[in-house]
């Protein structure tokens, strides 16, 4: 009796389980994930480490995470609470107003953040787009070839400068000397005694 391993792989699920899993935005996410979760520890180091203990000296005196509220006293009569952990020892009840507050920035910081890296992203992006249209509109894109008109075997001919056969009047190339008829001849050619062409065209 097959297990339940090889009972999965005979009904496709681990086929298209793994077909799920190699997909490239599976893979995008993956590493999104990695980057945003050190990213947030960033943000919330530089919140409770940096941008906090200065406002909390002046707000409560103090770091601003023990800042807070005690809504009922713990069974210690007459117990004074410098931190959150003393009051919950105690058995106090606290509305713990700094660790709230230091929330509120560190999410500013990163709206504010991921603002200004998509903001940049974008005009990034129309930067480019602006340039490649501009490239368009001056004329920077090749210019399409045009085949020629295809030439007749027979009807007006024209003298090759270089073997002078004679070619039909529209070529371009000489079919004898494969030579390009619109270039110059060079000057130890010009005197050149006139080749008979091997074939003689109608005209």
């Amino acid at each position: 009796m097959p297990g339940i391993r090889e009972r999965v792989k005979e009904s496709g699920a681990w086929t298209n389980f793994v077909k799920f899993i190699q997909r490239g935005n599976i893979i995008d996410l993956g590493v999104g994930l990695v980057i945003g979760g050190a990213f947030s520890k960033v943000l919330s180091s530089f919140v409770d480490d940096i941008l906090t203990p200065p406002l909390g000296l002046v707000v409560a005196g103090s770091n601003m995470e023990n800042y807070f509220i005690v809504l009922r006293r713990g069974k210690t009569p007459g117990q004074q609470y410098e931190t959150i952990e003393d009051a919950q020892k105690d058995g106090a009840v606290t509305e713990n107003v700094g660790r709230f507050i230091m929330t509120i920035i560190n999410f500013l910081l990163v709206a504010v953040t991921l603002f200004v890296i998509v903001y940049t992203a974008q005009k990034v992006s129309e930067a480019r787009e602006r340039h490649r249209l501009k490239h368009h509109s001056n004329g920077d894109a090749a210019p399409e070839v045009t085949k020629p008109e295809p030439v007749p075997a027979s009807g007006a001919t024209a003298t090759c400068p270089w073997c002078s056969a004679n070619v039909p009047i529209k070529a371009v190339k000489c079919m004898y000397c494969t030579s390009f008829l619109h270039e110059k001849v060079p000057a130890e050619l010009l005197n050149k005694t006139p080749q008979t062409a091997l074939i003689e065209l109608d005209g």
